[in-house]
């Protein structure tokens, strides 16, 4: 994909988007509408917007939607568009994570792709059971780690699979956020409350809400997956229910050793996700609250910055940057990218062509990371002991 690239296909229109969840109030389903206009590859045209039908239609009208294509459930809303002429070619759904897989299901059975919000599901075993279904499916499903569409991330990626750090040794991830230092699940936050609730969310807390994109951040930037790891998972918040801080040992096939922390006590920190890796030759650093930017070291040389679409920059990141550098771009962007590279998969699709984009994660990531919240979570209830994870290493 380059930009200009993106803008093409104009003949076929754009790409007929639905929506399940994200209505009035919700964060990400915001972030997902604006993701899909920003290379204008999407339009907005139906969706199940909430479990309330009142607050769906007002969701609906608020985003200009025909009020016949704003539906109360997302399964009358499956089949209603499947049998229109210009029924939705794809939906995104960005609902709590035990809606995933049942939403899903029913719009891939109707024919339609979709784009879903991570983590994958609930449990490994819901999540085999959706694999399962797309093994006989010809439609496309992406999981939307948003963090791997960041320009100088692609950037780091394409120096460790060019052989720049030689023989990786170690990496470290990590994701500290302070927003539920208190036990802000019972002051009111309707994001707080379904993530903190094993029902909505799953056996993992802050493990599946941002330890997963740590993990799947480093799985893609070196190419591997840990094939065993040690966890231990706290709640430090009295009452609540799943983990609030994750701190886990990796270790991998190769030889490469690994450290995940990710935690939501961490009093002084927003989104701080960061990840290094190291390797015989020299390393890499990258922080998301300045992603415009990595850091590149070589033995025995000073360290380098090297900036986005900037001198040193190669093209596996130039390709899905939109301006200059010295201009930001960051969050949105980076969603941007994933859901780009979704619509040049689905314009394929339309020509029954395969994906032009390898990079775009799918349902393999989605397992990937159940793995790794399961994993995680049987490490720590056995007293902190090395589990096998399944990972293949490199």
């Amino acid at each position: 994909m380059t930009i200009e690239a993106s803008r093409a296909d104009t003949a076929a229109g754009r790409i007929r988007l639905g929506m399940v969840g994200g209505g009035q109030g919700a964060f990400i389903g915001a972030v997902h509408r604006i993701a899909s206009r920003i290379d204008d590859r999407f339009e907005l045209v139906a969706g199940a917007l909430s479990s309330d039908p009142e607050r769906a239609r007002a969701s609906a009208a608020d985003l200009g939607i025909d009020p016949a294509r704003a539906y109360g459930s997302f399964a009358e809303m499956a089949e209603a568009e499947a049998a229109r002429p210009d029924g939705i070619e794809v939906v995104s759904i960005v609902t709590p994570n035990h809606m995933h897989v049942p939403a899903a299901k029913a719009f891939l059975q109707a024919g339609i792709h979709v784009i879903c919000d991570k983590p994958l599901s609930i449990s490994l075993s819901e999540g085999e059971e959706l694999a399962a279904l797309l093994k006989g499916s010809d439609r496309l499903f992406v999981l939307t780690h948003n963090y791997t569409g960041y320009p100088m991330i692609r950037e780091a990626r394409a120096r460790i699979r060019a052989g720049e750090l030689g023989e990786l040794r170690l990496v470290q991830a990590e994701y500290p956020q302070e927003w539920l230092a208190e036990a802000t699940e019972t002051q009111g936050s309707k994001q707080a409350e379904w993530r903190t609730d094993p029902a909505r969310s799953g056996a993992g807390g802050c493990i599946g809400d941002i330890g997963t994109h740590a993990f799947n951040l480093a799985s893609f930037v070196t190419g591997q997956e840990p094939s065993e790891l040690l966890a231990q998972l706290t709640t430090f918040v009295p009452g609540r229910r799943l983990d609030d801080d994750v701190q886990i040992l990796l270790r991998y096939s190769g030889g490469m050793r690994g450290m995940l922390w990710a935690s939501q006590v961490a009093v002084g920190h927003e989104n701080g996700l960061k990840l290094r890796v190291y390797g015989t030759k020299g390393g890499l650093e990258w922080t998301q609250a300045d992603p415009n930017y990595l850091w590149v070291s070589r033995l025995g040389e000073p360290k380098q910055l090297v900036t986005r679409n900037g001198a040193g920059s190669g093209p596996d990141s130039r390709r899905v940057s939109r301006i200059p550098s010295g201009h930001p771009e960051g969050y949105l962007e980076g969603f941007a990218n994933v859901y780009t590279e979704a619509a040049d998969a689905i314009v394929a699709a339309r020509k029954g062509e395969r994906s032009p984009s390898a990079d775009l994660p799918g349902i393999e990531a989605g397992l990937a990371g159940m793995q790794f919240i399961e994993t995680a979570v049987r490490s720590s209830r056995n007293g902190c002991t090395w589990e096998p994870l399944g990972g293949s290493g490199a």
